[in-house]
């Protein structure tokens, strides 16, 4: 684990209660992975269940971290991102309150301070959702 809880908000623009990422596991040019627990009392979680809307948010907030995580190493200060769009959406299930979700997030595309990334989030080994999702660094 490179980031920890404790210190994630260092990395992220985002402030409880709307922290979708607990750890950063891992961030390279490659990819990037993360973890998080799923709280009952999330703002996300309706019916027991962690929306989609929540998984997409981890996902981007994984993106963030790593490309903070990154970006600090580079220049010292980590850069703010913008969800510009989501496409290529799938949704396979949704995981129950008190699961821990891991999500592997892969940049596929560079153009100026854009990025294609493919994202996609995990529970025990099964495939919760994947999409991708253009991210604008300011």
């Amino acid at each position: 684990m490179i980031v920890p809880k404790e210190k994630i908000a260092d990395y992220i623009p985002h402030r409880t209660p709307f922290v979708m990422i607990d750890n950063l596991i891992r961030a390279s040019a490659e990819s990037f992975e993360s973890d998080f627990f799923i709280q009952e009392d999330n703002v996300l979680v309706r019916q027991g269940f962690f929306e989609e809307s929540g998984l997409i948010e981890n996902i981007a907030q994984t993106c963030a971290a790593g490309f903070g995580y990154l970006q600090e190493e580079k220049e010292g200060e980590p850069k703010i991102g913008f969800i510009g769009a989501v496409s290529k959406l799938e949704v396979f299930e949704l995981p129950l309150a008190h699961s821990r979700i891991t999500t592997i997030v892969t940049p596929t595309h560079q153009l100026g301070n854009i990025f294609l990334v493919k994202g996609e989030n995990y529970c025990n080994g099964r495939k919760l959702l994947e999409c991708e999702i253009k991210i604008v660094v300011s």
